[in-house]
């Protein structure tokens, strides 16, 4: 492990990066290029103390899942992330894993979105970026831990009842569709371990999971529409589309609306309010 190198580097990517690059409120009285440590130590789900002493090249060696973390919060590319790895003294992902870093070039795509609610996926449902506008939408990503970040894991062990309201049929056509999901992933990706870790916790936690994996169901992600009960704007129904990455096996989610409909205006203050809090909590 080359401690000085990787604090050098990690350094380095954390001042490339803005709060709006990875969905967070860029705030007032910035005293730093790019990210605060503290943020980073969010969206990767460490401790700010772990993250400054990797800075200060006296850190501990960090795990696999650390570094894949990392990777993802500072939005690295194939090659910087492969160096984080190198340099951290652990074997680069090898290739039949599923891709948890997000391309440069669809990073910039989620960022022009500045008016639509986008995020990006991995082939297991995991959210690996997503916008300003996905944070005042359906609330903040980062707020989960790394290890939670799943769409599948929310649905069927997750606690937060979230923003997204479905009906009876809805809600099984959803568990449906992401047990789909992660049999389709595990076709294609059968070594992938993080997979498998993931399907055991769901077989083991959700009786209604391991029904449904045993119904062996084929449903998949489509588009379709999406009611949201926002805190602030009140209730959205919104067009919620699945854009494909092919070469990484991911997809950009983008939420958006009619012109001149309730749920356009509502989208239209929230770029305004962002992730603001104007009532009080219930």
């Amino acid at each position: 492990m080359d401690r000085s190198e990787l604090a050098a580097l990690l350094r380095q990517a954390r001042t490339r990066i803005q709060p709006r690059d990875v969905g967070l409120p860029a705030g007032s009285r910035r005293q730093v290029p790019g990210l605060r440590r503290e943020e980073v130590a969010q969206l990767a789900g460490v401790s700010v103390d772990y993250v400054v002493r990797l800075e200060q090249g006296r850190g501990p060696r960090p795990s696999t899942a650390v570094l894949g973390a990392l990777s993802r919060a500072l939005r690295l590319t194939d090659d910087d992330r492969d160096l984080l790895f190198q340099l951290a003294g652990s074997a680069p992902p090898q290739a039949g894993r599923i891709a948890q870093v997000v391309r440069p070039s669809v990073l910039r795509l989620l960022d022009r979105m500045a008016d639509l609610p986008a995020l990006v996926m991995s082939a297991k449902a995991d959210v690996l970026a997503w916008n300003s506008m996905a944070a005042a939408l359906l609330g903040d990503f980062s707020a989960w831990p790394p290890q939670r970040r799943n769409i599948i894991w929310q649905c069927f062990l997750g606690t937060d009842p979230g923003r997204v309201r479905f009906t009876p049929d809805e809600l099984r056509a959803v568990g449906a569709y992401g047990v789909g999901t992660l049999r389709s992933a595990k076709a294609r990706y059968p070594t992938d371990p993080d997979l498998d870790r993931l399907i055991t916790e769901l077989r083991s936690g959700s009786p209604q999971f391991e029904q449904l994996w045993r119904e062996r169901p084929s449903a998949q992600w489509r588009s379709a529409t999406k009611t949201i009960d926002h805190p602030e704007v009140g209730v959205l129904v919104l067009e919620c589309d699945t854009l494909l990455v092919p070469d990484t096996d991911q997809s950009v989610v983008v939420y958006s609306a009619a012109p001149g409909t309730p749920a356009a205006t509502a989208l239209d203050l929230l770029r305004i309010t962002g992730t603001q809090q104007f009532t009080a909590p219930t």
